[in-house]
């Protein structure tokens, strides 16, 4: 099979540029998984787990919300904000879940619940995403083509 390219670019930065074999996205009616000659399309993304795999490789990144384009040559992520596996601060992602949780459970004033169920969601994927770079060294792939 032949690669695509991909670029996952954020405001900040341009966070990765290579050409890969599969790419699985989290679109906002579900995963999307992508293959070289996949039709074009846009769609937005939802905060979520972006998978890439390059032969054996795969790289976890968390992306926050943003857009997706497909091109017959090219993939494009415009994330608003992306994060590597290994850039992810475990202690950091645990205590906003809990503060997160706490103001759900709790209800204090001024507590915008919606934000907090988002910040809630956010952390529970960087701790996911953190907990599959920990088991990476199995060998064995997060998913199959």
């Amino acid at each position: 099979m032949s690669p695509i390219k991909i670029d996952v670019i954020t405001a900040e930065q341009q966070v990765m540029s290579d050409d890969v074999d599969v790419v699985v996205a989290p679109g906002i009616i579900g995963e999307l998984g992508i293959l070289p000659h996949h039709a074009p399309l846009i769609t937005m993304l939802q905060p979520g787990e972006l998978i890439i795999r390059k032969g054996h490789d795969e790289t976890y990144m968390v992306v926050t919300g943003g857009f997706l384009e497909v091109r017959p040559d090219k993939i494009i992520v415009l994330a608003d904000a992306c994060e590597r596996a290994e850039e992810i601060d475990i202690e950091r992602a645990e205590a906003a879940k809990l503060r997160a949780e706490e103001r759900l459970k709790t209800h204090p004033a001024g507590v915008d619940e919606m934000r907090a169920e988002a910040a809630l969601r956010r952390s529970l994927i960087r701790l996911r995403i953190a907990e599959r770079r920990s088991r990476k060294g199995t060998g064995k792939p997060s998913f199959q083509v």
